[in-house]
């Protein structure tokens, strides 16, 4: 549900399409403002939601952390509204896919076509935003006349979507691999 609304308030809150990230290191917009304050709440709730967890994942809460302090920094200095709006769509576009995943999973669609649709629809849309937009949004951040802080939790995204990416690899290798191998059992039989 997050995920849809914030790609919604975000793309809502683009200024200029020919541009996405322009202005860059300007005053926020107000919707620019709303949709970062909702963001940082939610976020907050689901980090809270997280730590309750049976099993607290570090590279889970550390995201949450430099998305949380990302957004707080924004909103506080009223800056970098497009480069934030630009963050949170890239980084919540793939989401969707993600949560679906767990859906198929617990509807008992775990080794099922169609949960490796959803897991491949996931990885390349998270590669292509995050490992393709992800770079370029990190590099404008950084070029521009941002806050320190806003740089650095620019860096600390994308550190921690390359991380992600590692992972999101491997799964989708292991899990092609894991299909190759059952239709060659299926073949000879």
């Amino acid at each position: 549900m997050h995920a849809s609304l914030a790609v919604t308030l975000a793309s809502l809150s683009v200024q200029d399409w020919s541009c996405p990230v322009c202005p860059l290191a300007s005053k926020s917009s107000p919707h620019q403002m709303q949709t970062l304050a909702v963001t940082v709440a939610y976020l907050i709730y689901d980090l809270a939601c997280c730590l309750f967890d049976k099993r607290v994942k570090l590279d889970n809460t550390i995201h949450h952390l430099v998305s949380i302090v990302g957004l707080v920094a924004g909103l506080a200095y009223q800056r970098c509204g497009s480069e934030m709006v630009a963050a949170l769509w890239i980084t919540e576009i793939s989401s969707p896919f993600l949560h679906l995943r767990e859906l198929l999973k617990e509807l008992g669609y775990n080794n099922t076509d169609l949960n490796l649709a959803a897991d491949i629809m996931f990885a390349v849309i998270f590669t292509f935003a995050r490992m393709v937009g992800g770079p370029y949004l990190t590099y404008v951040t950084l070029s521009a006349n941002n806050p320190l802080l806003i740089k650095a939790m620019a860096v600390g995204l994308q550190l921690v979507s390359a991380f992600w990416f590692y992972k999101i690899a491997r799964m989708v290798m292991y899990k092609l691999s894991r299909k190759a191998s059952s239709n060659k059992v299926a073949a000879t039989q």
